[in-house]
């Protein structure tokens, strides 16, 4: 036995003794732990350290030697295979950290994602994770990632240790607090959205042990709504964010199928449309928007569709077949993706809109016209500057009248046409409502109501990316983040709101990301519009970038939204010249 190893098995066998005198445990890994660090801070040969006896569990872990300190910049990205999987070593501040390399909200590969300060970014819909502790810091999803053991020996050799559990599986659960009846504070969840979803985890993983009750007005769990337009077949059962036991073992109440109905904020009372009430502590209301019907005669006809949830989606698809024709009222992202659905599942479609091009209100006239011109490839009609007069039929939509008398056979109608704040039950609760049915509130989520919270679509509530304006922001991320925000300021946690708002659609294999928020003034593109390889900056009238949005340039818009993340400004300046993104250099400058 060489003199180092023969030290190191001495710490072990002297730092056991000290362990056990003290009534300790400490597992034959961590032991053995001990003993390769000692010997990676000796400068002793990974071989040497590989051959090195000890207690192992070769089942549970695996170590392995990467790379090279050298062998990475600082600030770069790179993936390594590492047994049954893969792990992404990072260097970043002359330090490395190696963590899961897919996204745990859609598996995207974050070798490929944006790296801030401290953390990556999903370049597909934004999610974040911190590098040195792996737990997700955005969102949309509610999983965090794996972290692995780093370790640099004297000989520059960048080393991981691994649970293979973890290379299995890139998911990892944040440890819960367990339900302890005998603390009787009563947190209550009005919604079973993202945003409720996420604050009912949270509560329990910042060590809320009291009780936790989720009021959710569908009959199902929390799920991925966001496919109820873009992918109207899925199956509810792999949608839904969590299980039944799940919650039933973290100590959540989950009541399904059941709507509030009014809220007493004197006596602290929730009452459902079951008549039964729950009491609170604190109250988070998350309770989303419903779909709008445009008020028409014949709008109340069977098959005059709008999709909001999973069942609308499923009784959608139902009607679908080659010999039907649709037509679609509206050129918003639900009427859009609706329309990318179900082309090729009926005969005909044609879209309805009130404007020349979809979302040019706000991605602009040159990219809605790219969309625009890409449906019409596909054979799907667009009527612009039209709307509907009537709809016709007896019992249900046989045809629509438009503005200019235009007749159009239509045997099912969907109209994406916007949506109401749902919250007409809060009106006589003393809760402040604007005139559109937002809910007023701070950059803690706190409405003017004590221990009333609100987030998700319904918040009216501070942009810190742009200025902590106000504004009710309907974006599955940004709910899920709403949650958070919620819960650690109904324990009393202070946490402002500061986030980057995200948003992402995919229309016909295009996948389109936006990040920030504000009326915009000016456009300056890179790339091709029509071919869809392009980022667009949207500046306001003092030349400063509020938002960006792009198609085929990932990881362009996720380095936007780090680098408004980060407090950095992107100017008019920045976009002069052929190189558009030469302010990337600033994402890691201190």
């Amino acid at each position: 036995m060489s003199c180092w190893n023969f030290l190191a098995q001495f710490v072990v066998a002297t730092t056991k003794l000290v362990i056990v005198k003290n009534n300790k445990e400490i597992s034959r890994n961590s032991l053995l732990y001990v003993k390769k660090h000692l010997l990676y801070t000796m400068g002793c040969s990974q071989s040497k350290i590989n051959d090195s006896k000890g207690p192992i569990d070769d089942d549970e872990y695996v170590e392995k030697v990467l790379c090279k300190t050298t062998d990475l910049e600082e600030n770069q990205m790179k993936s390594f295979d590492v047994d049954e999987g893969k792990v992404v070593l990072i260097k970043q501040n002359g330090k490395f950290a190696a963590i899961g390399p897919k996204c745990t909200h859609y598996g995207a590969p974050l070798v490929n994602g944006a790296l801030g300060e401290g953390r990556v970014r999903c370049q597909w819909h934004g999610a974040c994770f911190n590098i040195w502790t792996g737990d997700i810091e955005d969102f949309p999803g509610l999983d965090s990632i794996p972290c692995h053991e780093v370790t640099v020996d004297g000989c520059g050799n960048v080393a991981i240790r691994a649970k293979k559990s973890e290379l299995r599986d890139h998911k990892r659960v944040k440890p819960m607090a367990k339900r302890e009846c005998a603390q009787t504070q009563s947190m209550v969840i009005i919604g079973g959205g993202p945003a409720g979803a996420n604050c009912v985890e949270v509560l329990r993983q910042e060590g809320f042990q009291g009780k936790i009750t989720m009021v959710c007005k569908e009959n199902y769990l929390p799920y991925d709504r966001v496919k109820v337009s873009k992918a109207m077949d899925f199956d509810i059962e792999t949608a839904q964010l969590r299980s039944e036991k799940f919650y039933q073992q973290n100590g959540i109440e989950v009541i399904k199928g059941v709507a509030a109905k009014s809220v007493d904020t004197t006596s602290k009372k929730v009452t459902l449309d079951n008549e039964k009430t729950i009491a609170y502590d604190k109250l988070f209301v998350a309770t989303g928007c419903k779909p709008r019907k445009v008020d028409i005669p014949g709008k109340d006809l069977a098959n005059v569709l709008t999709l909001r949830n999973y069942d609308d989606a499923k009784f959608t698809v139902s009607l679908l077949a080659e010999n039907k024709e649709m037509v679609v009222l509206g050129s918003s992202f639900v009427a859009m993706e609706s329309a990318n659905f179900c082309h090729g599942k009926v005969g005909k479609i044609t879209i309805v809109a009130r404007v020349d091009y979809p979302f040019s209100p706000y991605l602009g006239p040159c990219i809605g016209q790219a969309v625009r011109a890409l449906y019409e490839e596909k054979g799907i009609t667009f009527v612009p500057n039209s709307g509907i007069k009537k709809i016709n039929g007896c019992s249900s939509v046989e045809s629509v009248e438009l503005n200019d008398g235009t007749i159009l056979k239509c045997d099912v109608l969907i109209m994406g046409t916007g949506s109401d704040f749902n919250t007409d039950f809060l009106r006589n609760s003393g809760v402040n409502l604007e005139e559109n049915g937002s809910v007023d509130c701070d950059d803690h989520l706190r409405s003017n109501v004590a221990d009333v919270y609100v987030g998700g679509d319904i918040a009216f509530a501070p942009v810190w990316s742009h200025g902590n304006e106000k504004s009710a922001i309907g974006h599955w991320p940004l709910a899920h983040y709403h949650g958070k925000i919620a819960a650690l300021n109904m324990l009393g946690k202070n946490a402002p709101l500061k986030t980057v708002p995200f948003f992402w659609s995919m229309l016909f294999g295009k996948g389109l990301r936006y990040c920030g928020h504000g009326r915009y003034d000016d456009i300056i593109y890179q790339g091709d519009v029509q071919g869809f390889k392009f980022v667009a900056f949207y500046l306001n009238k003092e030349g400063l970038v509020i938002a960006a949005a792009s198609v085929g340039m990932d990881p362009v818009v996720s380095q936007v939204a780090e680098m408004m993340a980060q407090g950095k400004k992107i100017t008019r300046d920045d976009l002069q010249g052929d190189d558009k993104l030469k302010w990337i250099e600033r994402l890691h400058q201190k």
